[in-house]
């Protein structure tokens, strides 16, 4: 699991590999992701924005930005966690990813980035 703290708020990450299939008659490789979002901090925050980099060893970086997780916005009150899954694509076994989210704090009433550290995408066939 990968693990990182940014102004209070621990983002700890934890990969798997869903399998093969073939999309547009091209092989893609399935992985899947859960991330638990934590509150250490003394003050209520939302997370308001998501923002990704999503490396493939045989493609170009693709970016996504959006609105939220899975389509939530989700409140943490100190010591509140937040977790869910998603996944992605690629089209070769080994690939990346790393991020931030915008989250507001409501005692300030500012905007913050929350990093999510580099974690790894890897088919368990390409780990020696």
């Amino acid at each position: 699991m990968i693990t990182q703290v940014t102004k209070g708020i621990k983002i700890s990450v934890r990969t798997s590999f869903e399998g093969t299939f073939f999309k547009n008659y091209r092989k893609h490789f399935a992985f899947g992701y859960h991330i638990t979002i934590e509150n250490q901090s003394k003050d209520p925050v939302q997370l308001l924005a998501r923002h990704w980099q999503i490396f493939d060893a045989l493609n170009e970086t693709e970016v996504v930005d959006g609105e939220g997780v899975i389509g939530k916005k989700p409140v943490l009150h100190p010591g509140d966690t937040h977790t869910y899954s998603s996944g992605c694509l690629l089209t070769s076994p080994i690939g990346a990813m790393r991020g931030h989210y915008v989250m507001i704090n409501y005692a300030t009433t500012r905007h913050f980035r929350v990093i999510v550290p580099t974690f790894r995408l890897s088919a368990p066939f390409t780990l020696n």
